[in-house]
């Protein structure tokens, strides 16, 4: 009896088995039907009507460098960012990994960024930028409190290499000497200066820089600030990025573009994009760039961007790489405004220019945008490539 015993649990074992078997894989029929007639009620398209795709090379005005000092080129990253989960992360977006970087020196990241929009089929040439540090109370560069360093010397000398990378100054309005820099940066065909104020420890509304923003308005230098929330590093001050702040500058003709339309984060109970279009009315010398406006964290605010009458003529083509080339980006993150092929096809191209470009494109962006960055920085660039067909 014993044997029959136990031949009778494992047919019941099994037959239990084969039972909730059904049961999930009905469940499961269940949910992706439910989730197909959602998509389906709810598919809303892209932003804006698709346009034709703009013709010409795309300048990319917001695009980083990074180093950890190989090679002497004065770049560092701090200990608590190299054991960060990040650090890794950047080195593969960057294609590198970090014994070729000790091998060939911070150079190749560079070299590697250049190759990058020389393979590309619709950005053309890119400005590169410039990373100060904090400025302690002695006027110094407090290597404790930066996160991440690479100066203006490393990268006038590289892009000088490469006809297609752009110099893209930063300088911190703390250091003693910031006027003397940015006349340097100027001599030295700086396009821009940036600023990460969360992580830079500037406060732009601070009075004490008036000297320094009646010389970039002299200079006619751009302001690339960030604005709005900041979780790329590993600690990051956002009330520094709050655009209110942007109002000193922009008082005193300082032309201000504020890196991905200050989506995310908020100041005084508002969301700043919120604070940044209210001030469009009165400064129309501020403007804003849509890079990393597709990341997952960032969804539905490059639609209020694309649909906010007030940033007509205001915005244009940034990608902020390497971060577009992470799984923080990807076409498949926008199931209710692309067809499954067009998601597909657009994670499948290998550049991450091209797969930038494309899927901003997707979503409506329209030339008038993509044009506008190299418009506005002065750079000529010719006809490219036709569209990737998405």
């Amino acid at each position: 009896m014993e044997p029959e015993l136990k031949q009778f649990n494992r047919h019941q074992r099994l037959m239990r088995w084969r039972r909730w078997s059904t049961r999930l894989i009905q469940g499961l029929a269940a949910c992706v039907l439910l989730l197909f007639i959602l998509r389906e009620a709810f598919f809303s398209g892209p932003y804006l009507p698709l346009a034709k795709p703009y013709s010409g090379e795309i300048f990319d005005m917001h695009c980083h460098v990074a180093g950890i000092g190989a090679g002497g080129s004065g770049c560092f990253v701090s200990q608590q960012l190299k054991n960060n989960f990040r650090f890794n992360i950047y080195l593969k977006a960057f294609g590198v990994t970090l014994p070729e970087v000790k091998e060939h020196g911070d150079k190749i990241l560079m070299q590697r960024l250049a190759n990058g929009i020389g393979e590309s089929r619709r950005v053309g040439a890119a400005i590169v930028l410039a990373m100060d540090g904090v400025i302690g109370d002695d006027g110094l560069l407090d290597r404790e409190r930066t996160e991440f360093y690479i100066p203006n010397e490393f990268v006038v000398a590289e892009t000088g290499k490469h006809s297609n990378l752009h110099f893209g100054a930063s300088i911190n309005p703390y250091r003693p000497d910031a006027l003397e820099r940015l006349q340097w940066a100027s001599d030295h065909g700086a396009l821009l200066v940036k600023w990460l104020p969360s992580i830079q420890f500037i406060d732009p509304a601070d009075i004490a820089h008036k000297s320094f923003y009646l010389k970039l308005a002299e200079l006619n230098l751009p302001l690339l600030t960030h604005a709005g929330q900041e979780r790329s590093f590993t600690h990051a001050r956002d009330e520094l990025a709050d655009p209110v702040r942007l109002k000193f500058p922009l008082s005193l003709g300082v032309k201000v573009i504020v890196a991905h339309v200050a989506s995310t984060g908020e100041n005084n109970g508002q969301q700043d994009i919120d604070r940044l279009i209210g001030m469009l009315g009165e400064y129309p010398n501020m403007y804003a760039d849509i890079s990393s406006m597709t990341q997952v964290n960032k969804l539905g605010y490059l639609r209020k961007a694309l649909t906010e009458k007030r940033l007509e003529g205001r915005l244009m083509y940034g990608s902020d790489f390497p971060l577009i080339n992470t799984a923080a980006v990807t076409a498949w993150a926008f199931p209710l405004n692309l067809k499954r092929k067009q998601m597909q096809a657009i994670d499948a191209i290998a550049n991450p220019w091209d797969r930038d470009v494309s899927l901003k494109e997707a979503l409506g962006v329209p030339a008038t945008i993509m044009e506008h960055s190299a418009a506005f920085f002065g750079i000529a660039l010719g006809p490219r490539a036709q569209a990737i067909d998405n």
